[in-house]
Order: structure tokens, then C-alpha cells, then sequence
């Protein structure tokens, strides 16, 4: 990749005169973001993200970012000696793996993200879905078959959500006064206890509530890839269902796209998965004619 220092300053001026018109697209406009724990990846990448971040708001753009935490997760579990058990390809979250899940989205990571946000310049506000009553959520409920008995039966998977109702008074707040929201995906359940939300999930919750002009899932892969494994640059909702129903979309990028049509469905005008290992994906997404990653959108 070419460094700006090799860049010459005519180059560097026609190179932000052409992201004008982008820019001019989403002034004003909420955009919301998830940065997966996958993405985060090595400190500069971090930093890297927490740049754009900090661009996109001083454009006029009012970025509200929701991270995930799974890998870090997995790390303090496994340096606690806490075995965890899945069920149905799902950790089952129980009453002393909260405590740690929420030690580390709403302390841990959301203050690092934080901090490399407010460091870039910027001036972000760490926060979890249970601030301010922002996302409730009802307790998720699975089914899987029994191997022996061949019955379907329900799993409990313990302190995990499903949100059913987010609440902008805080939000309302923040945006549009050069603050930026990081939000961890915790929620309240209507009994009061706290249950964990998968990250794309909550952040497909939270942009529907906003109407956000874009829903980007910053994750571990290019976007949708086709049978011959080339990515799709862009669905619609029809297709993307298409898609599911044959076999092409399969695996865990199923409930990625379920949630880009539930936000669709919100009033979100467009979704895109995009690989957030790519330096400055957010930028190249929102600012350049090329884009990246898979837009879905009606």
C-alpha cells in the first residue's frame, strides 16, 4: 500500500475533493458501526479504526459505534479457569460467566475503545446497552434435537439476550454534539439482570431505533461471497433471501444477514458487511466510489 508520504500534495487535494459528494451524502446523517472483537485485532489496526471514527465526526457525520468481544471473552475465561459449555454452537452464559462478560464489553474493551477514540482527538462516551434503559431484552430461547432421542427440546443458555426495545433518550443526548457513543452490547431484562446480546444483533437494534442512513458490521470476512467464493458488492432483500434458501449464504453468515433485513425492515436505509482487518474500511465504504464489502439494502 502506497504511504502518504509518497503521496504528492496535488494528489492528496484531488484525493478529498473527490470524497465531497460522499461526504455530502451522509452529512448529518447517523451512521452506526460495529467493530467485531475479530476486527480489533493488533493495537495500530485499533488505532487505525479509532481515526476514521474521529473523521467521520468531524465531517458531519455522527458515527455511533457498537463492539463486540468474544475472543477477549474467551481470554479472561480461560486465564480464570472458567469452563464454558455450548449448546447448539452457543456458549450457554451462566451466572459467574456474566460477571466476566461484563467485566470485560463494558469495562475492558470499552474503555480501550474508548480511549483510542478520545486519543485520535475525539470525544467518545463508553456505555452499555443497560445505561439510561436503553436496550431491554428478553431472555434468547433455542431449540436443538436431541441426538438420542431425536426430540426437539429447548435450551436454556443462561444470561443471554434477545432485545426487544431500545430506548434513544441518551442517545438523543449524544449525537450531534461532537460526542460518540461506544456502546457495549449488554442489555436489562424486564426482571433486571443482565443479559449478553450478540454484538450485530444489538447493533441492528440500535440503528432501526436511529433510522441510521447506514449499518456498517465490521467483521472477519470480505462480505458475501457467491458459490465460487467472489464477493457480492451488492443485494437486495429478496435475494439475500434467495441466497439463505439455496445454500450460498450459510454458516454464521446467515444471522448477519437476518439482522442487515431486520434493520432494513427498522428503517435503516442500507447495510453493509465489510472486513474491518482491512485498514481504513469504513473510509473506503462511505467516502470513495469503489466501496467494500456487500451492500444490502430493499
Amino acid at each position: 500500500m502506497t504511504s502518504a508520504q509518497n503521496i504528492s500534495p496535488l494528489d492528496q487535494a484531488r484525493i478529498l475533493s473527490e470524497a465531497l459528494p460522499h461526504m455530502q451524502q451522509y452529512d448529518d446523517e447517523t451512521i452506526v458501526i460495529k467493530y467485531g472483537g475479530h476486527a480489533m485485532g493488533a493495537e495500530d489496526t485499533a488505532k487505525a479504526f479509532a481515526r476514521d471514527i474521529v473523521l467521520l465526526e468531524q465531517t458531519a457525520i455522527n458515527p455511533v459505534v457498537v463492539h463486540g468481544g468474544g475472543p477477549q471473552i474467551a481470554t479472561m475465561l480461560k486465564r480464570l479457569g472458567i469452563q464454558s459449555e455450548f449448546a447448539a454452537g452457543l456458549r450457554i452464559t451462566d451466572a459467574a460467566t456474566i460477571e466476566i462478560v461484563e467485566m470485560v464489553l463494558a469495562g475492558s474493551v470499552n474503555k480501550q475503545l474508548v480511549g483510542y477514540i478520545n486519543e485520535a482527538g475525539g470525544k467518545a462516551v463508553g456505555l452499555s446497552g443497560k445505561d439510561g434503559n436503553m436496550v431491554k431484552a428478553t431472555k434468547t430461547s433455542r431449540t436443538m434435537v436431541d441426538p438420542d432421542s431425536n426430540i426437539e427440546k429447548a435450551i436454556d443458555l443462561g444470561f443471554v439476550g434477545d432485545p426487544d426495545k431500545v430506548d434513544l433518550t441518551l442517545l438523543n443526548q449524544l449525537i450531534g454534539y461532537e460526542l460518540i457513543p461506544v456502546l457495549a452490547p449488554l442489555a436489562t431484562s424486564h426482571d433486571g439482570h443482565t443479559l449478553n446480546v450478540n454484538a450485530d444483533t444489538f447493533a441492528g437494534a440500535v440503528a432501526g431505533a436511529l433510522k441510521a442512513k447506514r449499518l456498517l458490521l465490521l467483521t472477519d470476512v470480505p462480505g458475501v461471497l457467491d458459490k465460487s467464493k467472489k464477493l457480492i458488492p451488492e443485494l437486495s432483500v429478496k435475494d439475500a433471501r434467495k441466497l439463505i434458501a439455496d445454500g450460498t449464504i450459510s454458516g454464521g453468515m446467515i444471522p448477519k444477514v437476518e439482522t442487515c433485513i431486520y434493520a432494513l425492515e427498522q428503517g435503516v436505509q442500507g447495510v453493509v458487511i465489510i472486513d474491518g482487518k482491512m485498514r481504513h474500511a469504513v473510509l473506503l465504504e462511505l467516502f470513495t466510489n469503489q466501496g467494500t464489502g456487500t451492500l444490502i439494502h430493499k
